[in-house]
């Protein structure tokens, strides 16, 4: 089964992302970004899986994963059941790296940390303990001391006594040879500029197709169409958005989503969720930030 591309919300002003969710969630599917994940459970057990590894987890297990790494974490809970706050996590892509290595020489100390996690990687308890008030901290910290924690987050996990790999190399190799198709290319591109109209023609130049063979194939490799595809990657980042900030308006999320009208998002997220905006912000109120005692 083919994973699904999560697309990771990066606030305007920003380096990473850094926030928490609760159980039954959207992002809890076979699914896949480009950013490097820092996973904390907070609650519940259940079955994750990390590439082609599958394990056990519980309360307190911490795992990095690498860019593209396919995982998911599958909770075992009563029929109905729903955990407010299950997960915490940091998210930041490559880009935030090189820059912090550019400037910061100490950053080298992490790049085997960073090379390491492409298969994913499982740290120690006590390790998982250190870390565990950073991130929770983090979720609402802000400027200079936002920074502060993740470094001390990283530097933790830099010098952890002992990480185990989960994923094989020979997946991890595989799956490299995957992230180079044309066509996962060309939905990269999509994913990097969801603001803009981009054209069936745009896209099949990516592919060096024709519009119509990349039209063909990209029916083939999503199951529908890119209009459709385009408007549901926007309307799951709209999700995020409503929860992963409370202040945020609607109308500004509808715009910076890739969306030219009010009403046309309002359209699709009803038909999409079966639910407005408002309503979904409101459902999955208890999904928020909730602080847990240790």
């Amino acid at each position: 089964m083919q994973p699904d591309l999560e697309l990771v919300h990066i606030r305007k002003g920003e380096s990473f992302a850094a926030w928490s969710h609760g159980y039954p969630f959207r992002t809890v599917r076979w699914h896949y970004h480009p950013e490097y994940e820092i996973h904390l459970v907070i609650a519940t057990k259940g079955t994750c899986y990390i590439g082609d590894h599958v394990g056990d987890f519980g309360p307190g297990q911490l795992i990095m994963t690498g860019p593209n790494l396919p995982q998911n974490w599958i909770s075992t809970t009563d029929p109905g059941q729903v955990i407010p706050l299950r997960t915490v996590v940091i998210q930041f892509p490559e880009t935030f790296i090189q820059s912090a290595s550019s400037a910061f020489p100490e950053m080298e100390a992490a790049r085997h940390l960073l090379d390491r996690s492409r298969r994913g990687l499982l740290f120690d308890d006590a390790t998982s303990a250190a870390v565990r008030p950073l991130m929770l901290d983090l979720i609402e910290a802000r400027g200079a001391r936002r920074l502060g924690l993740f470094f001390q987050v990283l530097d933790l996990l830099v010098n952890a006594p002992s990480s185990q790999s989960l994923a094989s190399l020979s997946f991890v190799i595989g799956m490299a040879r995957v992230e180079d198709n044309a066509m996962n290319r060309a939905i990269g591109h999509l994913r990097e500029n969801l603001h803009e109209p981009l054209s069936e023609t745009e896209l099949a130049l990516v592919t060096g197709q024709s519009q119509s063979a990349f039209s063909r194939a990209f029916k083939r490799h999503t199951g529908t169409t890119l209009v459709r595809y385009r408007n549901e990657l926007r309307i799951d980042l709209a999700c995020h958005m409503l929860l992963s900030d409370p202040d945020a308006k609607v109308a500004d999320i509808c715009f910076e989503v890739g969306f030219s009208n009010l009403s046309n998002f309002n359209r699709h997220f009803l038909k999409l969720k079966r639910m407005s905006p408002s309503e979904f912000r409101t459902t999955f109120a208890a999904n928020r930030t909730i602080r847990m005692a240790s």
